[in-house]
């Protein structure tokens, strides 16, 4: 048996500025054919969900019409960016924006099982925000890892936790800054991920660190232009296939759908204005 998950993510929808919203229809209508087990969206869902909530409720809307089963997570752009993220326009999470996402999207965090694998998704955001519910997630994260048995883990979050090294020391907002990211490999040092999936940067990425795989999901929308961001990796529009096995194996891929455009967030000016 193989458990498929389609990784969508960076979606950046909304009703009032529908930029983006025909590519997302399009990878939706390539997804109802395929049949995943999951799709999991890991952030980014909305255009402008941390400003207000008439993005997030548009952005639920079109995913209920995939009519497939579906998990989220938050990004920054739905409930704001991390307390210790440099300011990029969408002020920092707190307990009020986060009460309007989990009205429209449910947990930010959470666990499951599939044969021969757990799968935990973290709200990025939340790690080191001095929020209350930062605490409850961190007893999730601590017991998903004490309880993890002869399981592989799978770790979703919206930012990667760093470029190439753990030690990393730079704090961009691009990654998940050092204090947070060592306090939750902390909780996971006993039963490491065997698998860390994010988003976030808008490029495809497969590397390996500290004995996991770290994919880089790219985004549905549109992809950011060099001058304003380094290549990572592969900066196409698409989603990414995870395929576990029973044995703890994985394997993912990027998947382009024929017909969707890689639109670059320059010629869009009216969806955060200049860059």
């Amino acid at each position: 048996m193989v458990f498929r998950i389609a990784q969508i993510s960076d979606t950046h929808l909304s009703e009032e500025k529908p930029f983006f919203v025909e590519n997302f229809r399009r990878i939706g209508a390539a997804l109802r054919v395929n049949r995943p087990d999951l799709v999991l969206n890991s952030g980014d869902i909305s255009l402008d969900g941390a400003a207000g909530e008439a993005d997030l409720a548009a952005a639920r809307a079109l995913h209920d019409a995939l009519d497939l089963p579906i998990r989220f997570l938050p990004g920054n752009h739905d409930l704001g960016d991390s307390r210790d993220a440099p300011a990029h326009g969408e002020g920092a999470i707190d307990a009020v924006r986060r009460e309007r996402y989990l009205r429209h999207f449910g947990a930010d965090f959470w666990s499951f099982d599939v044969p021969g694998w757990r799968v935990l998704g973290v709200n990025a955001q939340l790690l080191g925000s001095g929020l209350e519910a930062a605490d409850k997630q961190e007893s999730v994260i601590a017991e998903a890892a004490a309880t993890l048995d002869a399981r592989a883990l799978a770790l979703f979050l919206h930012k990667p936790l760093f470029d190439r090294d753990r030690d990393e020391t730079a704090i961009t907002g691009r990654f998940v800054n050092p204090v947070p990211r060592h306090r939750l490999l902390a909780l996971l040092a006993g039963t490491p991920p065997a698998l860390v999936a994010c988003g976030h940067v808008h490029q495809y990425r497969e590397t390996q660190a500290d004995g996991a795989r770290h994919v880089w999901a790219t985004s549905t929308a549109f992809v950011l232009p060099d001058a304003r961001q380094p290549r990572y990796g592969l900066k196409e529009v698409g989603y990414v296939e995870h395929r576990l096995h029973t044995d703890g194996r994985a394997e993912s891929r990027l998947v382009q759908v024929p017909g969707v455009p890689t639109l670059n967030i320059a010629d869009f000016p009216g969806a955060y204005g200049p860059l």
